[in-house]
């Protein structure tokens, strides 16, 4: 600010502006800021406290132990009643994707105990496009894909599920699959 316009403010404006910067604390001298990071909270719960009501929506259906889907197979699916268009719009990434949920690391019934929790908020918050990221199965005991099976397979079993596809090469590829969901409040 000039001299000039110093001389030209209102008082009432000078007060006010002090007021507002009165609990403003200079920089330190090196010029960084200490962040203040928020205390999380663990996002397990219980696995046997909520796994029936979400087995009764989630079942693993014919898969086993053993559940596998070939490296070559790209898993789709299209709700009946959906028009073929929008699972091609899907694959090339017509939606933006607005929310992702990572499985790295859980065994089978954390992983459905996530899918379902992170679907029901997806829906609720009114998320059209999501991501799950199930990995590719290196990590796994015979170095297979266990959840990529079990992902799709939970994902055909939930109604608010329009049609999901094997995410774009960018998105995670066959780490991972995009989803498309109802549009609206669940109920």
């Amino acid at each position: 600010m000039t001299s000039r316009q110093s001389r030209n403010c209102d008082p009432c404006d000078s007060a006010l502006f002090r007021a507002v910067v009165s609990d403003v604390q200079p920089l330190a001298a090196d010029g960084r800021i200490a962040s203040q990071s928020p205390v999380l909270r663990p996002l397990r719960r219980r696995i046997t406290e909520t796994l029936p009501t979400v087995h009764d929506r989630l079942s693993d259906g014919l898969f086993g132990d053993d559940a596998e889907v070939p490296d070559g197979d790209a898993p789709a699916f299209l709700r009946s009643g959906m028009q073929r268009d929008t699972l091609r719009r899907l694959r090339r990434g017509h939606w933006a994707i607005q929310a992702e949920l990572d499985l790295h690391g859980m065994v089978r019934d954390e992983a459905r105990l996530a899918v379902a929790g992170f679907l029901a908020r997806s829906v609720r918050q009114g998320q059209r496009c999501v991501r799950i990221i199930h990995g590719k199965g290196l990590g796994s005991s015979h170095r297979r894909p266990v959840l990529r099976g079990l992902v799709a397979h939970w994902l055909v079993q939930c109604d608010e599920v329009l049609a999901c596809c094997q995410a774009r090469q960018a998105d995670g590829g066959s780490g991972a699959v995009v989803i498309l969901l109802k549009s609206g409040v669940a109920r």
